[in-house]
């Protein structure tokens, strides 16, 4: 097993890895930094002998100085907008503004089977956690139950087919595995998550991966005003929207 790694010790990174990471920025200036994560990449704490994000953002650190810090983290199997600070002055601004949740998240998830019913609406599910051996799961629960955090998503759909849907999330709370639940939750679990149940394969082939991503980050900037910050879909749920019939004509258009 990896072992942690004290965080203010440099990480020595590969010109691959280097190159790798730099080539992730879609936003940056004097105060933050986001990339758009890819699928399979541990925001933190990964457990196989390869780099995480937060290692790989020792790219970014000029000679003597740390490296950006994470503001946020996405899954391993989540892709899309990830941001970080530059400074410690930014990390603070940031931190205290996620935790008065003043972050604005929007997602975009291929679910199964066709639209949920209503296709817009709030979920409020109040979810626990459960560990199972080294994995750990969340449950949806009773609001009076001893361990339940309260969890809350907006959802709505924006095309359908009788096979699958793309829908739009939008959480209001930062649970773990939150937005993978509440959709199983629904009756529309996402596309490619073994863990909750989402189908593993459509259109006559295997979904490739879990089908959620980060598609846009909207946040109080350091340095006033407030950023948004989009990442568009990655080529392997492009591929997919397009065999589903999701990205043209093919499928419903609903605006909810």
């Amino acid at each position: 097993m990896k072992r942690p790694r004290a965080v203010n010790i440099p990480v020595a990174l590969s010109e691959e890895e280097i190159a790798f990471v730099r080539g992730l920025v879609i936003y940056e200036d004097a105060e933050v930094l986001a990339l758009n994560k890819p699928s399979g990449l541990s925001s933190q704490g990964g457990r196989a002998q390869v780099h995480t994000l937060d290692e790989m953002l020792w790219a970014f650190a000029k000679p003597g100085k740390a490296r950006p810090r994470l503001i946020h983290r996405l899954d391993r199997d989540t892709s899309g907008v990830i941001l970080t600070a530059k400074t410690q002055p930014a990390a603070g601004f940031l931190g205290k503004a996620m935790m008065a949740r003043r972050f604005c998240k929007t997602y975009r998830a291929v679910v199964a089977p066709g639209a949920p019913q209503p296709p817009a609406g709030l979920i409020e599910a109040p979810l626990r956690r459960e560990t199972i051996g080294r994995e750990a799961y969340m449950r949806v629960c009773a609001p009076d139950h001893p361990d339940a955090e309260s969890a809350k998503t907006r959802y709505r759909t924006l095309a359908a087919t009788a096979e699958a849907a793309l829908l739009e999330l939008s959480p209001e709370t930062g649970r773990m595995h939150q937005l993978r639940v509440h959709m199983a939750h629904l009756g529309r679990p996402i596309a490619g998550d073994a863990r909750y149940g989402g189908a593993l394969t459509l259109a006559g082939e295997a979904v490739p991966r879990l089908m959620l991503h980060a598609a846009a980050l909207e946040f109080p900037h350091p340095a006033g005003g407030t950023k948004r910050i989009e990442a568009t879909d990655p080529p392997d749920m492009a591929a997919l929207l397009a065999r589903l019939g999701l990205a043209g004509n093919g499928a419903q258009r609903l605006a909810v």
